[in-house]
């Protein structure tokens, strides 16, 4: 909902999670992981919308803080879960391609993206790595971003059967070609299942 800006459809989700369990720690959880893939000044209105949706609940704000860096720490931590999820050669060779005059923005990847984010409590680094997989394909034109997090997906041990699972979900909010884009991402990176088709499959 807020890779797509559906912020309407947005309120009603989010009061349906809270309805089913999730709590309101993960609320804000998914919400800020949208930050370095939507961008801030479109989660701006998701952010305002959750949490009024959660005092509306009669949860009371703030919540405990999640964060585990610090402005000393946060580059080193988050180079580190960078390697764990992306591939140490991988994150190597980023820094090793990108000109002098780009290397800020890997460091910016590394500090922020991944230890300003990824570090954080709440929720683990799979349901992330799943959650920044969904964003990308619903975004639309970051297929060779979400390639690459498939394959983070699939370090961090999200299956194949779980990353089609996810876009079977998001198929009717986000439409078949952003579905088919990141269908074809998943197909690259894993193998496809080619046993006989049933009619069931059909039904």
């Amino acid at each position: 909902m807020i890779a797509v800006g559906a912020l309407a459809e947005f309120r009603v989700m989010l009061g349906a999670a809270l309805t089913v369990g999730v709590t309101p720690v993960q609320a804000k959880e998914i919400v800020y992981r949208a930050v370095p893939y939507a961008g801030m000044v479109r989660v701006f209105d998701f952010l305002h919308a959750t949490n009024e949706v959660l005092t509306d609940r009669g949860v009371e704000l703030p919540l405990e803080g999640q964060s585990t860096t610090s402005l000393d720490t946060r580059r080193e931590q988050g180079l580190a879960v960078q390697k764990r999820i992306v591939g140490e050669k991988a994150v190597d060779a980023m820094y090793a391609n990108a000109p002098a005059d780009e290397q800020h923005i890997q460091r910016f990847l590394s500090g922020n993206c991944f230890g300003d984010h990824y570090t954080r409590t709440g929720i683990d680094v799979p349901v992330r790595e799943l959650l920044t997989f969904a964003m990308l394909a619903a975004l639309g034109g970051a297929e060779a971003q979400v390639k690459g997090h498939v394959v983070a997906n699939v370090n961090v041990g999200n299956t194949r059967a779980t990353l089609l699972a996810v876009l079977t979900g998001l198929l009717p909010f986000i439409g078949y070609h952003r579905t088919l884009n990141a269908l074809a991402a998943v197909g690259a990176v894993t193998p496809a299942d080619t046993g006989p088709t049933t009619k069931k499959d059909h039904a």
